[in-house]
């Protein structure tokens, strides 16, 4: 299998995720699990079956997690040289040919990505039109209303 990049971040992110789920989640599920227990009949017992339902989903995200982490590629874009181009986990300023409008994107693995706040998957359109690029450079990105024009203003390794 390859490895998938992520940032230091999104993998501070998860392994935080991985900790609670284990340590806090789980032990609260499983006491859920055994109050319910005490209550007698399992059959006509909802609030057993929900507990575990939630542990069977709880135990699904933590085996996810892990897989997630094994197969990461952490990359941790301010250790790298600053060579002013664009690669996976710098930050780009942009700026819109037509509107004139002033974009801020860091490129991040699929798991991190969250267009509203800038973070952008390394498999978008607009990644993949950047990545590769320097300050300067002009690039076309197809989008579903056509293809956009962008100047790269600034390439950050932050």
């Amino acid at each position: 299998m390859s490895m998938t990049p992520m940032t230091a971040r999104g993998a501070e992110k998860l392994q935080e995720e991985l900790r609670y789920r284990k340590s806090e989640l789980r032990p609260k599920i499983i006491e859920s699990i055994d109050e319910a227990r005490k209550q007698g009949d399992l059959r006509e017992n909802a609030e057993f079956h929900a507990a575990r339902e939630q542990h069977g989903f709880n135990e699904g995200r933590i085996q996810e997690i892990e897989g997630k982490l094994s197969m990461a590629q952490v990359i941790d874009v301010t250790k790298l040289p600053a060579s002013g181009k664009v690669i996976f986990g710098t930050t780009v300023d942009l700026s819109d040919v037509d509107s004139g409008d002033e974009l801020k994107y860091q490129i991040v693995g699929e798991d991190e990505a969250d267009a509203k706040v800038g973070l952008i998957s390394l498999n978008s359109p607009i990644a993949k039109a950047l990545i590769g690029k320097k300050e300067g450079d002009m690039v076309a990105v197809a989008t579903p209303a056509g293809t956009r024009e962008f100047e790269i203003i600034a390439v950050h390794y932050i």
